[in-house]
């Protein structure tokens, strides 16, 4: 198992000095209603480990008792650590750009949300991208969130 996602001392200095001592935070693209997916799983495993959690979900008005928002752009923090992305390439390409206004140090790129593309458009917009399972990253099986 990895070691749960910590910010760095780097990451913190990027902070403002009133979020310098907060949760850290995390917004979910691709969340979802059903318990089944990994998008919904995702919401569960971050929350248990004390993350701020913005679920992004175009009509879902809550996830897992949080508030879910429309875009990535109506999440309400300046900055986030990490935006971790469940929905498939091509809808990745049309909200990369989005995605690129908002501020987060990670962006991670999910099991069959990646494509060759998909992460050269993101490094190009100068993203620090990450291929993985970011529940995995942050030490949950996401097979033991049933």
């Amino acid at each position: 198992m990895f070691p749960a996602f910590t910010p760095t001392i780097s990451q913190l200095a990027d902070r403002c000095p009133e979020e310098r001592f907060t949760k850290p935070t995390v917004a979910i693209l691709g969340a979802s209603t059903d318990r089944s997916k990994y998008g919904n799983r995702a919401v569960r495993a971050y929350a248990r480990l004390g993350y701020e959690v913005y679920p992004v979900h175009p009509s879902a008005p809550e996830i897992e008792g949080h508030r879910a928002y429309r875009s990535v752009l109506d999440v309400p923090v300046p900055r986030l650590d990490r935006i971790s992305i469940y929905l498939p390439p091509e809808i990745g390409l049309k909200l990369i750009d989005e995605i690129a206004h908002k501020p987060a140090s990670e962006v991670w790129f999910n099991p069959g949300s990646e494509s060759d593309g998909l992460v050269e458009r993101a490094q190009a917009l100068g993203l620090n991208v990450v291929q993985g399972c970011s529940i995995v990253d942050i030490g949950v099986n996401p097979h033991q969130l049933d």
